[in-house]
């Protein structure tokens, strides 16, 4: 059974910095291009950024603030999340990219004075 728990999530001010991570189970991790998505109540889940093997892509509006990476061995994804704006607010998950697997539970970003 495929799992994909997120965690790291929480409240910070405008301008902090969150680390999320994601732990896959079930699943042959170093296979997958992976992705780390967002959404906000009321609108359509968005990608954020995607990682594969060898590089790394990300939404317009985190360009230069975000870096993802992962670690094969631990079958872990993470998103270093820096400059944070309130804008970032929202559930963030992981996935596949495309999506492949039934979405986690996220983690709450809230950023916020």
């Amino acid at each position: 059974q495929v799992q994909l728990v997120e965690s790291g999530g929480g409240l910070v001010q405008p301008g902090g910095s969150l680390r999320l991570s994601c732990a896959a189970s079930g699943i042959i991790f170093s296979m997958y291009n992976m992705g780390w998505y967002r959404q906000v109540p009321g609108k359509q889940r968005e990608l954020v950024a995607h990682i594969t093997r060898n590089s790394a892509d990300y939404a317009d509006s985190v360009k230069g603030r975000f870096t993802i990476s992962r670690d094969n061995a631990k079958s872990t994804l993470y998103l270093q999340m820096n400059s944070l704006k309130p804008e970032d607010t929202a559930v963030y998950y992981c996935n596949t990219k495309p999506t492949s697997f039934s979405w986690g539970q996220g983690t709450q970003v809230t950023v916020s004075s």
